[in-house]
């Protein structure tokens, strides 16, 4: 049985940041109900500072799924999309106090989910972002229907 801290604990029972943003700036979806964990997450972008506003998330899968992707939510309000396109897997570990082994992935779905919302955004927008340059969203999506592929053999 997965033990779990308090934070991770707090962020499943009363997660931040749930749902959608109607007039969204950008919006990614990573992840596969196939392998029991997806995230979508949109994020308002303040045209003048070009900072993060709002996100919002959707997530279906396990506890740790849904505290990673509040907490990520909230460390992206507030920064610009360069500064959340650093945001990794281990930071929003480290943010939860860690999670146990076989729930890391979840963090990586929270920050491919931000990724996704970024260059999204960017697409509508016409700009590059250093955090994206090589960035591919399919490649990104086929390697982890590739990874989930290989959890089930």
């Amino acid at each position: 049985m997965a033990m779990y801290n308090d934070k991770v604990i707090d962020h499943f029972m009363n997660p931040h940041n749930v749902g959608e943003i109607e007039d969204a700036s950008g919006v990614g979806t990573f992840g596969s109900p196939v392998c029991g964990d997806m995230m979508q997450m949109s994020i308002k972008v303040d045209e003048n500072s070009g900072i993060i506003t709002d996100a919002k998330f959707k997530t279906y899968g396990c506890g740790s799924a849904i505290a990673s992707s509040s907490i990520a939510t909230d460390m992206i309000i507030g920064k610009t999309c360069e500064e959340a396109l650093m945001v990794t897997n281990q930071d929003v570990l480290d943010e939860l106090g860690g999670l146990p082994s076989v729930k890391i992935h979840c963090s990586i779905l929270s920050e491919q989910s931000i990724k996704a919302a970024i260059y999204d955004y960017a697409q509508k927008n016409g700009l590059e972002f250093e955090g994206l340059k090589d960035y591919d969203p399919d490649a990104v999506e086929e390697d982890h229907h590739d990874s989930c592929e290989m959890e089930e053999e």
